[in-house]
């Protein structure tokens, strides 16, 4: 379909859309070429769409047109076009009709990324997912995609982690460790079996070794290394099992420590110095404190402002060691230096903060060239007996992923963490999600499936042709609510390419909320009235264009849950 003219050429085309409308009764396209192109045809708006419509109306795949508004032309589509998209869906399938947005291009999610100072937690659940997802969306475009998981196994924290685990390891060993010992640690049970673990391997050196430091009597390197070192192994396993468990999965695990180590923080400072981005000064008083207790103290400073921040920002303290941003800036000069086309951090709420200044930062080091984007995953709350389930890994009393996993299956944790946008808060409550109603996205989808498997198997025992339905006789659907129902269906590349740009897999469980809805709405008009149903009785081709459009439905349905790493129901128990 499209209108031939002599439009004149080099216009602002790149600005034009053609997309469903809002409201449905204004057509199945609208487009705002006219109010786009009039300047260039020297015409007026509604003028020129007058010609757009006028072209557009003997069109044999139109069924009506009209011009809208200051110059919007709103376009119905025919049947026999609709139609047209449903045998190409039965032809080819729905993962064909994908487009090849990403065109082979290079593409590096990086997601969970959690502390490996203990099991992941239901708050992780929903970034693992998240970012899972979306990279399979990407692939499912034409983006080769790297999913990667970032390792903060450096710094304060997995300090704090080997601390904990040296006092597990000496209880292991029947010593006495008073509950004060582990003040501002990790206090988790989770951690016994580590410290059990170092006394089966170690035996009592290590807690020999440590007091010949204490006393002097041995130098570095200091022997909580060996601890620290086992612990963050330990918990990276548990990590790894526990997003198994989910269906989660990375290709790439990067450790800050090999990168500190490694000399990765001096390179990124030393390509910074050279673009002049690097200075020594004193930043300004945190907002809230008071002079008196804030003392102004040089620092190395990343011009940051230059790039879009509020503020530039610390990478070396004032006693020489590494600000916290510091190997943040460094890993991600790492995925600059890789060459990756596209890359997308996918943070939890506790790292919004960090959202400006990490993008700064990349802007800086690719010359403004990397097509960057940090997505935040907002809180989950999770309900237990009516009320929201508080956690703490320190206090070692948390809801753990492989808990709500094993509570209520993996396909519903990813289902259910896809329904809202990432930057929403999310409500989990493990009651909903179990109750088989409209109200349950999860059940609803896959009773859709189900449904239609159903119905493709009577079908089958019926002795029904289902294996061609490319051949069956559309022109038999005539009813508006299957007319709509392709419509809908043949909406899928659509939605997928919409959520791939825009980085949202969550319209993808929204988009088949809604057709699962539609497809149901149609059985039980089938329910009240024998002609619309979907196996006729003594009319075999009327059947198959109905199996023909249900089978096209469950297709869609399949290869969206296929998206999310779900598996589709073939029947519900």
């Amino acid at each position: 379909m499209q209108a031939g003219g002599a439009l004149p050429p080099g216009g602002p085309l790149g600005r034009i859309l053609a997309e469903p409308p809002r409201d449905a009764s204004h057509g199945d396209v609208a487009t705002n070429a006219a109010l786009v192109m009039a300047k260039s045809a020297g015409l007026q708006p509604r003028t020129l769409a007058r010609l757009i419509a006028e072209r557009l109306d003997g069109d044999v795949d139109v069924a009506g047109v009209e011009v809208a508004g200051p110059g919007f032309v709103n376009v119905r589509l025919s049947d026999a076009f609709w139609r047209g998209r449903l045998a190409d869906l039965a032809r080819r399938g729905a993962a064909a009709q994908l487009s090849d947005l990403g065109g082979g291009r290079t593409a590096n999610v990086e997601y969970v990324s959690a502390n490996p100072t203990g099991p992941l937690h239901v708050g992780h659940a929903r970034g693992a997912v998240y970012g899972d997802a979306l990279a399979s969306l990407l692939s499912a475009v034409g983006y080769d995609v790297t999913r990667e998981y970032y390792i903060n196994d450096a710094g304060t924290q997995v300090d704090a982690l080997a601390r904990s685990a040296y006092l597990r390891y000496l209880q292991a060993l029947g010593e006495t460790v008073p509950e004060e010992a582990f003040e501002g640690l990790y206090p988790g049970a989770y951690l016994a079996a580590v410290g059990e673990a170092l006394a089966e391997e170690h035996g009592a050196a290590l807690r020999d070794a440590v007091g010949a430091v204490e006393r002097g009597e041995s130098p570095p390197p200091e022997p909580l290394a060996a601890v620290r070192r086992f612990a963050v192994e330990a918990m990276m396993t548990t990590i790894r099992d526990d997003l198994a468990l989910l269906g989660v999965r990375q290709d790439e695990f990067r450790s800050e420590r090999a990168m500190v180590d490694s000399g990765g923080i001096e390179a990124c400072l030393a390509k910074l110095e050279r673009k002049g981005l690097v200075y020594t000064g004193v930043l300004e008083p945190p907002k809230g404190r008071k002079p008196d207790d804030w003392e102004p103290v040089p620092q190395t400073l990343f011009r940051s402002t230059d790039f879009g921040d509020d503020l530039d920002r610390p990478l070396r303290k004032s006693d020489g060691s590494w600000a916290y941003f510091a190997p943040d800036i460094a890993y991600h000069n790492d995925k600059v230096e890789r060459g990756f086309d596209l890359m997308i951090d996918v943070f939890g709420a506790d790292h919004a903060g960090y959202v400006r200044r990490l993008k700064a930062s990349v802007a800086a080091l690719s010359d403004g060239k990397a097509d960057f984007d940090i997505l935040v995953t907002q809180l989950v709350t999770l309900y237990e007996n009516g009320e929201p389930f508080r956690m703490s890994k320190r206090a070692g009393r948390f809801v753990t992923l492989r808990d709500v996993v094993e509570a209520v299956g993996k396909d519903v944790v990813r289902f259910i963490m896809l329904t809202r946008r990432s930057d929403a808060p999310l409500d989990f409550d493990l009651a909903k999600v179990r109750e088989q109603s409209r109200d349950n996205p999860v059940f609803y989808v896959h009773y859709a499936h189900a449904r239609i498997r159903s119905v493709m198997r009577r079908a089958e025992d019926a002795g029904i042709d289902t294996a061609n339905l490319a051949d069956a006789d559309l022109l038999l659907l005539d009813d508006e609510s299957e007319i709509g129902l392709i419509k809908s269906a043949s909406g899928w590349p659509r939605v997928v390419e919409g959520a791939a740009e825009a980085h949202e897999p969550h319209r993808i469980a929204t988009y088949l909320h809604e057709l699962a809805g539609e497809f149901h709405a149609l059985w039980n008009k089938g329910r009240d009235d024998p002609s619309l149903r979907f196996l006729v009785e003594d009319n075999e081709s009327l059947t198959r264009a109905r199996l023909a459009l249900i089978d096209g439905v469950g297709r869609v349905i399949a290869e969206g849950l296929h998206l999310f790493g779900v598996e589709p129901r073939e029947e519900m128990r």
